[in-house]
């Protein structure tokens, strides 16, 4: 009888590349991997792992096992869910990642929500990006993510997860007090073009959106400075080196020097929730995306999410 422990450490060496990466996700020692798939080899009497450069191989009998692990560990989230459901129980333990402006916007009253109504539910919240989280659902890594897209760039969703609209977020412009718009009552995106732009860091999801969006006004973006933060964009901002694209939810406080401008075209990113198809009978997934929503300032509210509750 193969071990399941076994045949998820042998999976998280093949999602991840190597022994330490499926231990720091694993949350064991890379001892205790290497011993589960020198297990697994005694059972299997298979050699599962050869030597590559500094790194590992999978054989092609690991790789066998992989593809049914896969399936096994699908099927046993899914018993999981189906029993959680037949009980009708909020319980457990679900781990979810949102971006920085969902984590401040929508997390603190959603997760004081959950602890009020559902005691037996314990919430590991970490922080981000959608272009990381979301593979991490589809994994398995993470139970849900908080993620986004824009009204001029729908994202497609992977193979294998599920989706909740939780809210609609307009998203304003940030100049420099002393840029030339900075007193007008409403914009367009195509007048700031050749513009500097300060954006997160280049590999999230929104440095890669404004870059898209700003091609698309046949301007070639000019980023001058990245930061995750935007009360450090903000500050930058209002030092007068560049504009930035600033989300209404979970806003921050804007400091001197910095004018807000409303886009007269409004670009608006979609928030949602994603999970996997196998987790979806779960009640704790019902119960925190129910929390989430409930969460939303009404005036981000859109109709979808409203009817869906």
């Amino acid at each position: 009888m193969l071990d399941l422990e076994r045949l998820r450490a042998l999976h998280s060496v093949a999602a991840y590349g190597s022994v330490s990466a499926a231990a720091d996700v694993l949350h064991v020692t890379t001892s205790a991997v290497s011993q589960q798939l020198a297990k697994l080899e005694r059972e299997t009497g298979q050699k599962l792992l050869e030597r590559n450069g500094r790194g590992v191989r999978l054989t092609d009998a690991a790789l066998l096992l992989v593809e049914h692990a896969d399936r096994i560990l699908s099927l046993v989230e899914q018993a999981q869910a189906d029993l959680e459901a037949q009980r009708g129980a909020v319980v457990g333990r679900l781990t979810l990642a949102a971006f920085p402006t969902a984590i401040r916007g929508l997390m603190p009253a959603a997760l004081g929500r959950l602890r009020a109504d559902h005691p037996g539910l314990s919430v590991l919240l970490r922080e981000d990006d959608p272009l990381r989280s979301m593979p991490l659902v589809a994994r398995g890594d993470l139970d849900m993510a908080i993620t986004q897209d824009w009204n001029n760039e729908p994202m497609a969703i992977q193979e294998g997860l599920q989706k909740g609209v939780i809210c609609d977020d307009v998203v304003d412009v940030a100049l420099p007090a002393g840029h030339p718009l900075a007193g007008r009552d409403e914009i367009e995106l195509k007048e700031l073009a050749g513009d500097p732009w300060i954006s997160s860091s280049s590999d999230s999801i929104c440095c890669d959106w404004l870059m898209r969006t700003l091609r698309a006004i046949d301007s070639e973006p000019r980023i001058d400075h990245m930061a995750y933060e935007f009360a450090t964009q903000l500050s930058l901002v209002a030092a007068g080196l560049g504009n930035a694209v600033l989300p209404r939810m979970g806003r921050c406080d804007i400091p001197d020097g910095v004018a807000v401008v409303p886009l007269s075209s409004p670009l608006i990113r979609r928030v949602y929730a994603v999970w996997r198809e196998e987790a979806a009978r779960r009640p704790a997934i019902r119960a925190v995306l129910d929390a989430i929503r409930a969460s939303v300032p009404p005036e981000l509210t859109p109709v979808e999410a409203a009817a869906a509750r």
